[in-house]
């Protein structure tokens, strides 16, 4: 059965696998600026995948101010991203604008890998656009938490994803 997702009253088909706690953590290609970031090339330490269709929207600006604030105590114990289909340019104003710290950007605009290897690359609109989903990885690479938001104008579940990223850190 196809995985889907409900956005603006319609439900669309997911790309890629359906990932679950206990999974290896799939690699992939991003860009941030212009050098190219993998799961390999980020820090050996608890991780958290913050996924947003895009930045310039309300939710999504608001998942990511929310994630900041919430994981500056743990700053030096983790790694925070925010990954989208955004432009790196983009996703740099964006955080400069509203002050953001603690997430680090990871635009999947290249050849959309961590869409696709994630399970979170929405098939079937006129652009390409991620789902709202969470992934917590622990330092061994293992995913320790996932949640694929259902309606892609909804919020996660911080709580949940914060006391997940604390238990891998």
């Amino acid at each position: 059965m196809a995985r889907e997702v409900k956005f603006k009253d319609k439900m669309y088909a997911l790309v890629g696998p359906q990932l679950k706690a206990g999974d290896a953590a799939p690699n992939f290609e991003c860009v941030t600026g212009l050098d190219i970031q993998t799961l390999a090339s980020t820090p050996s330490k608890a991780r958290l995948f913050s996924v947003v269709p895009s930045l310039d929207t309300p939710v999504c600006s608001q998942q990511t101010k929310k994630f900041d604030e919430a994981v500056g105590a743990l700053a030096d114990k983790v790694a925070c991203y925010t990954v989208s289909l955004d432009l790196p340019f983009a996703q740099g104003r964006f955080c400069t604008e509203q002050k953001i710290t603690n997430m680090k950007n990871l635009s999947d605009v290249r050849n959309h890998s961590f869409g696709k290897s994630y399970g979170v690359l929405i098939e079937g609109l006129p652009i390409p656009l991620f789902s709202r989903a969470i992934f917590v990885v622990d330092k061994n690479n293992k995913i320790t938490y996932v949640e694929y938001v259902p309606e892609v104008g909804a919020h996660p579940n911080y709580e949940a994803a914060l006391a997940a990223l604390k238990a891998a850190a």
